[in-house]
């Protein structure tokens, strides 16, 4: 036998078991726990990400900003600031195309023109021809000039061939009679809104006037209407149930009587030099028609009305606007928002043929601005300083008072200047809260609002106009357009609801040059986005701003700022866009209540 053993027969099966063990050596991966597993892969994913940013950035810009660049910091924060004023200029663009979304969804598609009109598509493309014209020396003048004016005095004019700006009433053409009159008012020379806008109504040019309270600019749509008047009254006289040859509609039954006893004055001086008599109505609630009616039968150069009354003349036909050639609506923005609208409408149906259309306000926003010029014939925009602008001639202090504090604190603060004091509240009940305390502590006051009957309202305004009284408590029906002169202070009681009616109101101080006090009471009660545009209201005319005040901070006070207009473009104010406009936000809620319980009362209504 063989010391050395027979070779062991190896089978396949071992073979393979062996080879596939070497195999598992081989390829064995330890446990890796969850926690880390996902750890791996968003750092994995990071990677990739960061790649691909940096992909992109090279290809967006030739230098390469990175740890490994050759680039200082300065560069490296160059090109981040572009990025970043790049996406905000996105943003700002993204805004202005919402707002001009929300604009063309709440704007006018009828036009403000009569029914007849637009049916018919009649369209006046000329102005009306008038009897005057510029002198010489005025006509003489290159338009380097005229800009030079108008820049001395920041008359900004929009609209195709203006007139030239005439800086004295001499050169106007107006006659000595009624340069003696303007006088005895103590107006010698024109204000800025009278040095552009005279002339441009004199031509018979339809404008837009927009100036701050208390820049005169009753005498620009007065003194020409006068001047018209007398010119047709020379050529045929007016018969009895003929006129009005003008038509002047105030949203105010005081603003009304006083825009009358202007017109009044100025004729009666002339008048009493032997110049015709130019007849001149008031048409106002609170006053017999019959009155108004046996005025109109006699024949009428002049209406001065309220819509309402007019309203109701036209209807039963006491009157008629067959002659009437020239229409002025004053403080036209806020006869739109007080929902006359409708009736301003109607009025021009009642017109034959062309007008000469003049608007005229201290606020108007965009919004009213082009739905205006839709009744307007090559209109002419007359604006001094921004539409809706505080006058700087007003000392504006803000006040933080308790709602239970401030009736008592209204005594010490009559104490910081001499009578006469104008005191506005919101509400009437407030008014005659106000008026009591007032007296009970020897105060001479007196108060007027929409409650109250008209010989009640007319006597009250007289007695406080002519000295007898020393303060006038009212709500906003005595803020719009309404002159009291001398007056050394306005008080607001409470902030009122939008910021257009506190321009108004501090607006009775601080006219015709003279400077003022206007004291505002503000609490928690006050709503935010009508302090942030008091805010901000302020800051534009470098008013002292209190810490109350100061806090606030808008949400989006990098936009408050773009395109053509700052501010809201619906209601003016200066503290948010029209995207957060609370006034556009409260019209629609009302419009949606009103459908919501119109539909309810048609759909419980008895089917007879």
């Amino acid at each position: 036998m063989s010391d050395s053993l027979p070779p062991l027969k190896r089978y396949r099966r071992e073979e393979d078991e062996e080879k596939s063990a070497s195999e598992d050596d081989e390829n064995y991966v330890p446990y890796v726990p969850l926690k880390e597993r996902r750890k791996n892969a968003f750092t994995k994913l990071l990677r990739v990400s960061k790649h691909q940013v940096d992909e992109e950035e090279v290809e967006e810009s030739s230098e390469v900003v990175g740890p490994q660049a050759k680039v200082s910091l300065l560069d490296q924060h160059n090109v981040l600031k572009k990025k970043a004023e790049a996406h905000k200029e996105s943003e700002k663009d993204k805004q202005l195309e919402e707002e001009k979304r929300i604009l063309q969804n709440i704007s006018e598609t009828r036009a403000l023109m009569a029914v007849g009109e637009l049916a018919k598509g009649v369209i006046y493309e000329h102005s009306i021809k008038t009897g005057w014209c510029p002198p010489r020396c005025v006509l003489k003048q290159s338009s380097a000039k005229c800009d030079e004016i108008r820049h001395k005095w920041h008359i900004l004019t929009e609209g195709e061939d203006s007139p030239p700006p005439i800086k004295t009433f001499q050169e106007m053409k107006f006659p000595h009679h009624l340069l003696a009159a303007l006088k005895k008012k103590g107006i010698t020379h024109p204000t800025p809104i009278q040095i552009q806008g005279i002339p441009a109504v004199l031509l018979g040019r339809d404008i837009i006037g927009i100036a701050f309270t208390g820049s005169g600019k009753t005498l620009v749509f007065v003194l020409p209407l006068i001047m018209f008047c007398m010119e047709q009254e020379r050529k045929l006289p007016f018969q009895s149930n003929e006129g009005p040859y003008g038509l002047i509609i105030c949203p105010s039954r005081e603003l009304a009587t006083q825009t009358y006893e202007v017109i009044k004055f100025y004729t009666n001086a002339l008048s009493s030099q032997s110049y015709p008599l130019v007849k001149t109505v008031l048409m106002i609630g609170g006053l017999a028609v019959r009155d108004q009616a046996e005025s109109v039968r006699r024949g009428v150069h002049i209406v001065v009305a309220t819509p309402g009354r007019l309203m109701d003349m036209l209807n039963k036909k006491i009157m008629n606007l067959e002659v009437c050639r020239y229409l002025c609506l004053d403080e036209a923005d806020r006869m739109i928002d007080m929902g006359f609208e409708e009736d301003i409408r109607t009025i021009f149906s009642y017109f034959k043929q062309q007008r000469q259309t003049l608007l005229f306000s201290a606020t108007m926003p965009k919004k009213i601005q082009n739905f205006a010029r839709s009744a307007l014939v090559r209109p002419i925009t007359v604006n001094v300083g921004r539409a809706g602008a505080a006058s700087m001639d007003v000392i504006q202090e803000v006040e933080y008072v308790k709602q239970e504090a401030k009736v008592v604190y209204l005594l010490e603060c009559l104490q910081k200047t001499h009578p006469p004091v104008l005191i506005f509240s919101e509400k009437k009940a407030e008014v005659d809260d106000i008026h009591e305390y007032l007296l009970l502590k020897g105060v001479e006051a007196v108060s007027i609002h929409g409650g109250k009957d008209q010989e009640e309202r007319q006597w009250a305004v007289r007695e406080f106009k002519d000295g007898r009284k020393d303060v006038l408590v009212a709500t906003d029906i005595a803020s719009k357009g309404l002159d009291f002169e001398n007056i050394q202070h306005v008080i607001n009681y409470d902030m009122p609801g939008d910021i257009e009616n506190y321009v108004h109101r501090i607006g009775r101080t601080g006219r015709c040059g003279k400077t003022g006090i206007a004291t505002t009471f503000i609490n928690k009660t006050c709503d935010e986005s009508v302090l942030l545009d008091l805010k901000h209201l302020l800051m534009e005319a470098k008013q002292k701003i209190p810490p109350v005040l100061g806090n606030l901070e808008s949400q989006n006070e990098d936009y408050l700022e773009l395109g053509d207009e700052r501010g809201c473009s619906y209601c003016g104010g200066l503290g948010h866009r029209i995207t957060d406009c609370p006034k556009l936000e409260a019209i629609q809620n009302k419009q949606t209540n009103t459908i919501g319980r119109k539909d309810y009362l048609a759909s419980s209504a008895p089917d007879w």
